[in-house]
């Protein structure tokens, strides 16, 4: 090939390549997947009806917590302590999964995490009565009984006939009758 004829064959290619590039769009519009009204599937279907991204309502962390409470109601708190730590990751704004945290931090009596996982919690869900309970229990745990009788009338004030609630200051009256010294 002689000069010209490899310049024009180079130049050819150049322009079939850049062909399929588009430049940026500066109009500041975002383009999503959602299709336009008169879009149709590629069965020829029109997408009327059909979800798309924005419709579906998945977190990444529900899997992980889904399979943490399963594990906590199995009674491994250790592995799903390890579950609810990864949906915290995932989604660190899951009040559940930070609750969950703590649960099971108490249970293997990792105190320490377990405080860190309320603070967040009560960032994130405030003061409910099932976050009062879960700290009151968690008290009781640790032997702190005044602790845990203040949280828990703070769970009963607000739900009155949670039965978790009254059962949990049951077994705290319990417990003061039994202290060993």
């Amino acid at each position: 090939m002689t000069g010209p004829m490899r310049l024009a064959a180079v130049a050819s290619l150049l322009l079939i390549v850049l062909s399929g590039c588009q430049t940026a769009d500066t109009s500041g519009v975002v383009r999503t997947n959602e299709p336009s009204k008169g879009d149709v599937t590629a069965f020829g279907d029109a997408f009327d009806g059909l979800k798309t991204v924005s419709d579906v309502e998945y977190y990444a962390s529900d899997q992980a917590v889904a399979e943490a409470k399963n594990q906590f109601r199995a009674e491994n708190y250790g592995n799903a302590g390890a579950l609810f730590y990864k949906a915290t990751q995932l989604a660190p704004n899951d009040g559940g999964a930070w609750m969950g945290l703590a649960a099971s931090s108490d249970r293997i009596r990792r105190f320490d995490l377990s405080d860190h996982a309320y603070r967040q919690a009560f960032r994130l869900v405030g003061g409910t009565p099932e976050y009062y309970n879960n700290v009151g229990y968690s008290y009781l745990l640790r032997g702190k009984l005044q602790d845990a009788r203040s949280n828990f009338l703070k769970a009963y004030e607000l739900a009155p006939n949670d039965p978790t609630v009254a059962n949990n200051l049951q077994l705290l009256s319990s417990s003061v009758k039994n202290l060993e010294r």
